[in-house]
């Protein structure tokens, strides 16, 4: 309720949170430095502040992989279901691609490219024996990217059939961006190496921008994406990528095409 009360207003502050969930003012302060410790939030005097903002920065995985769990869910059932047996494909770093690559246990004789570590993870301890994955070298970032020119290297060498990639921010103008400048070139060597580009992004990236960008919105061939999304931006992204998918959170298996 706490994260969600900052992502909403920007900003919480303790007597409130006291008075309004019942609990002692060090409840809540422990509460606070838990979050604020987890990169979730920014503590200041008398309560704590919304991270997001700040062009460069960069939350940890573990921090990251808690946001939007139901949306990133609903995104990746979705955008399994764009993958064809037999192919290759690229899953950038991230923890909507790492959700996203739990969902592809089903899909036969893939073969993977990826520069994130856990992903490889997830797609390892699947146990499947026709699959391929192939991890980048690179040096590690706060969210567990593989990032550097020995990723660039290795991705400039390879062809792809889909590219899945997984962002910081979308935005009218700077169009999909990362915190990283680092894992902004390795990512942009990825889309390079797809023929396709599809781009998984919940509706809190909507207006986040990111001091580098990696694509412009209008090469995205589908970005997947949830009911959360506001209808402003609906109209926007409809506009100038390929093909806009909108999975519904309470329900994976449904969508709106636009």
């Amino acid at each position: 309720m706490i994260l969600e009360e900052i992502r909403r207003t920007g900003a919480v502050q303790v007597h409130a949170l006291v008075g309004r969930l019942g609990v002692s003012d060090m409840t809540i302060r422990r509460d606070l430095d838990v979050l604020a410790k987890r990169g979730l939030v920014e503590k200041v005097y008398g309560g704590a502040t919304s991270v997001v903002g700040r062009s460069t920065h960069e939350p940890g995985f573990e921090a990251k992989s808690v946001r939007a769990l139901p949306q990133k869910e609903a995104i990746s059932a979705r955008a399994a279901g764009l993958i064809r047996p037999g192919t290759a494909i690229g899953i950038s770093a991230g923890t909507t691609t790492w959700t996203f690559a739990r969902f592809l246990e089903d899909v036969p004789e893939l073969t993977v490219v990826t520069n994130s570590i856990q992903v490889a993870d997830v797609l390892r301890s699947g146990g499947r024996t026709d699959r391929t994955v192939v991890l980048t070298g690179g040096v590690r970032t706060p969210s567990d990217a593989l990032v550097g020119p020995v990723a660039v290297q290795t991705l400039r060498s390879l062809h792809l059939d889909v590219v899945f990639l997984g962002v910081h921010g979308m935005a009218d103008g700077p169009g999909f961006t990362t915190p990283n400048i680092n894992e902004s070139e390795t990512d942009r060597a990825l889309v390079e190496a797809g023929r396709r580009l599809v781009v998984l992004a919940d509706h809190t990236k909507w207006g986040v921008v990111g001091i580098s960008t990696i694509a412009g919105l209008e090469e995205a061939d589908v970005l997947v994406t949830d009911d959360g999304l506001p209808e402003d931006a609906v109209e926007t992204l409809s506009a100038v990528v390929g093909e806009l998918v909108i999975a519904q959170a309470e329900c994976p298996e449904a969508e709106v095409r636009a």
